[in-house]
């Protein structure tokens, strides 16, 4: 019996240290394996917008933000590729939130590509926190269908 394996993952990360384990996570058991393909995803949560004063400083926000965006992705394409990832198999991909949720976003992006892995770093709240607000974890972990979901604590 023969069956082929979908070997594309996607990485939601963010600047966190616990999105940096995800990444971590990944690339200790797989790292040098061919055949995986890895897209980390990066979604801009924007500020309220009554949060900036006139459009000008909602440009240079966005720009000193994309910048910080462009860095943390690239040093975690540089962890996933010196573990032994092909370079040509390891993407990035930045998007502003464009769902009610980070979940739902995450979600969107993991079934318009068709990833079968999706890997989350787990933020670390009290027990009394999550149920309060909630977990972006535990909000992917019930929804998602015809993936596995990685949460990396």
């Amino acid at each position: 019996m023969s069956f082929e394996i979908d070997r594309n993952i996607l990485i939601a990360a963010d600047e966190s240290q616990n999105s940096q384990r995800a990444v971590t996570y990944v690339d200790k058991p797989l790292g040098g394996i061919q055949g995986f393909k890895v897209t980390v995803l990066y979604i801009i949560s924007e500020p309220e917008e009554d949060y900036f004063n006139n459009v000008c400083d909602e440009d240079k926000w966005y720009n000193e933000y994309r910048q910080q965006v462009d860095h943390t992705l690239d040093k975690y394409r540089n962890i996933l590729i010196d573990s032994g990832f092909n370079p040509e198999y390891v993407s990035i991909h930045s998007t502003i939130r464009y769902c009610p949720s980070m979940a739902e976003c995450i979600l969107a992006e993991r079934h318009n590509a068709e990833y079968s892995t999706l890997v989350v770093g787990r933020r670390g709240l009290t027990y009394k926190e999550e149920i309060l607000l909630g977990s972006i974890s535990g909000k992917i972990v019930r929804p998602a269908k015809n993936c596995t979901v990685w949460v990396v604590e």
